[in-house]
């Protein structure tokens, strides 16, 4: 080869590589007008942005296509009348407002411990769906133990006259708890193929948790991951 051939193919190769590190080097916003947003979580400042590697891909973890269902099936979009299916956005938006001293929010990790381990959405805490979830031996003293301790629902007055499991098959609940003071709760777990977050809800539901202060991300983990948006650990 000449010279001015391998002069040539250098100069190429030199190019192409400038090409793909420039196409690394764009930046990576959550929205055209938002780069980050910085939330607490666990008492410290986390920043919630995007993975600027324009080259990055999804972890295994979340890689898979084809969960065997039963147990992993497709989640609807809509789990109830009143309930709210949100986004990533709107996720970010209520992180934002509970690190700003908004007291009457929620971000919840439906996910067991093990799963929270390898990373959770920033300012969440986790209640697991084992905690709410009848089938997976939660009683109704530790539902309603939850609910006081983290949601803030209060005991009607007068309960004592009630039997509470009566109320909850009877469907009403009214004269059992006082939700006034209920915070919003947005519940989330793995994704659209995880029945965690969905359990959850349906327990909270029955035992008369307000719809319009339960939203519900159903892409999850999955879809923040996706996102290359911030966990933490």
């Amino acid at each position: 080869m000449t010279l001015v051939k391998i002069l040539t193919a250098l100069t190429v190769m030199a190019g192409l590589a400038l090409t793909a590190t420039t196409a690394q080097a764009k930046p990576v916003g959550i929205t055209p007008k938002l780069m980050s947003v910085k939330v607490k979580h666990n008492g410290h400042d986390v920043e919630i942005k995007r993975n600027q590697d324009n080259g990055a891909v999804v972890i295994p973890a979340f890689a898979k296509t084809s969960r065997p269902c039963p147990p992993f099936c497709i989640q609807p979009m809509s789990l109830g009348e009143g309930i709210q299916t949100i986004g990533e956005v709107e996720v970010i938006n209520y992180a934002k407002k509970m690190s700003d001293g908004d007291k009457s929010i929620v971000l919840v990790d439906s996910r067991t411990p093990d799963w929270v381990a390898k990373g959770t959405i920033p300012s969440a805490v986790n209640v697991s769906w084992v905690e709410l979830t009848p089938r997976k031996g939660a009683t109704t003293e530790g539902i309603m133990k939850v609910m006081a301790e983290k949601f803030g629902v209060t005991v009607a007055e007068g309960k004592d006259d009630v039997d509470v499991d009566e109320a909850i098959a009877a469907g009403d609940t009214s004269k059992v708890f006082d939700f006034s003071k209920a915070k919003t709760l947005v519940l989330f777990c793995n994704g659209m193929w995880c029945g965690q977050s969905p359990a959850s809800i349906a327990a909270l539901r029955k035992f008369g948790y307000p719809a319009d202060k339960i939203k519900y991300f159903r892409g999850g983990m999955q879809t923040w991951q996706v996102l290359g948006l911030t966990t933490v650990k």
